[in-house]
């Protein structure tokens, strides 16, 4: 790849991200074909969750509530190569579905839009892939949502699809992404279980879809808030071109020299930026009784304002064996996660104003105390850190 396609990719890739709309208003009229589109978008951005779960695998291993695998060499790289061409597959795939939908939802058939709405709109899943490579972010894979987002925005437009039908159209594509995801999912991880959509019901309109899709790796969706959640997906797009990482030494302020009887003995902080997307973050450690525990304070900056996907989805989680469970979801309107292994580990994290995430994880005697933790920090003051 030239350091001109490059330079190309990143913008666009930060374009569709923070001003979609007008980007849908660019990549509709460019000229283009079927094969550039797939060499020259689908295929470099596909290859970035592979890539990183395969590092990701090979030096932090998979696992949970203390039990740590790590494949062989030959397995994740297997698993990486099936998973790329796979991704790949599935995007060709979903143009093809694109494309022979569009008649019955008073589209135009374009075989060239199909695809430019299938790679485009994936750009965010794609990108999301990165957090693979560090298993205790895997929370931020669903930041790969916002893709339901900008296909709700660039499917209509690129497909010439009259308005009293769009919904319907994007309805439609999303719950056949969500299949093709699902598929993926299945063949690269080895994971029996079965996409089962609930109380799935088309009213008169045809316009209108209520229920839940249960995605494995993401939680229950709720398609029916697809309106509701395009506003507020709109509405984090454009706080995300302006928002930047908060200081770090001002995050490192909100962590308390002790709490409820844990005495901090540790502080580090640290930022990044890079292509006009960056994020902060201050750490403590905490110990009392022989058991320590991490507290973190950390800025998501633009990339934490597509947080509010989860919230507008309403995306939930939840899984429980003779180990332990885990369960994310909505509470009192803040999305939060939790973990807790019976042998005394775990954590629980909770995500404030669609950009910060508090999130205590350790040794403690019980879950109540790792929520206590996180309620020791000034949520009121750390929301009005945002700019």
């Amino acid at each position: 790849m030239t350091g001109e396609t490059s330079n190309n990719l990143i913008e666009r890739c930060k374009n569709i991200l923070l001003k979609p709309k007008e980007e849908w208003e660019r990549i509709d009229p460019e000229p283009a074909t079927v094969s550039g589109l797939m060499t020259g978008w689908v295929v470099p951005l596909a290859a970035i969750g592979p890539v990183a779960g395969l590092i990701g695998g090979l030096v932090f291993g998979y696992g949970g509530f203390g039990i740590t695998y790590r494949p062989s060499i030959t397995a994740a790289l297997t698993g990486a190569v099936l998973g790329f061409v796979l991704t790949v597959l599935c995007a060709f795939l979903l143009a093809k579905i694109i494309d022979a939908l569009a008649p019955s939802f008073g589209g135009q058939k374009n075989s060239v839009q199909a695809m430019k709405v299938a790679a485009y709109s994936g750009t965010a899943a794609y990108l999301a892939g990165i957090f693979q490579l560090i298993p205790a972010l895997w929370i931020l894979g669903i930041l790969g949502l916002y893709s339901f987002y900008l296909l709700y925005l660039g499917l209509p437009r690129l497909m010439k699809a009259p308005e009293d039908k769009a919904a319907s159209y994007t309805i439609v594509t999303v719950v056949v992404a969500i299949v093709l995801f699902f598929v993926v999912g299945v063949v690269t991880t080895a994971l029996t279980g079965m996409l089962a959509p609930r109380a799935m019901t088309y009213g008169s309109d045809a316009g209108t879809l209520s229920g839940e899709v249960s995605v494995p790796g993401v939680g229950k969706v709720d398609l029916g808030k697809l309106e509701e959640a395009s506003k507020k997906m709109e509405a984090a797009a454009k706080r995300a071109e302006t928002a930047t990482p908060v200081d770090r030494q001002a995050l490192a302020a909100l962590l308390p020299a002790s709490a409820g009887g844990w005495t901090r003995t540790a502080l580090e902080s640290s930022s990044a930026s890079a292509g006009g997307m960056g994020g902060s973050q201050a750490e403590a450690r905490y110990e009392a009784s022989g058991q320590n525990v991490r507290l973190k304070v950390a800025d998501l900056a633009s990339a934490g304002a597509f947080a509010a996907m989860a919230s507008a989805f309403k995306v939930e989680t939840s899984r429980e064996d003779d180990q332990g469970y885990e369960k994310s979801g909505l509470i009192d309107g803040r999305y939060t996660m939790e973990k807790w292994n019976k042998d005394g580990r775990g954590s629980y994290g909770v995500l404030l104003a669609d950009r910060f995430l508090v999130e205590a994880e350790g040794n403690a005697p019980d879950i109540g105390t790792l929520k206590a933790l996180v309620g020791a920090i000034d949520t009121g003051k750390l929301e009005g850190l945002a700019k």
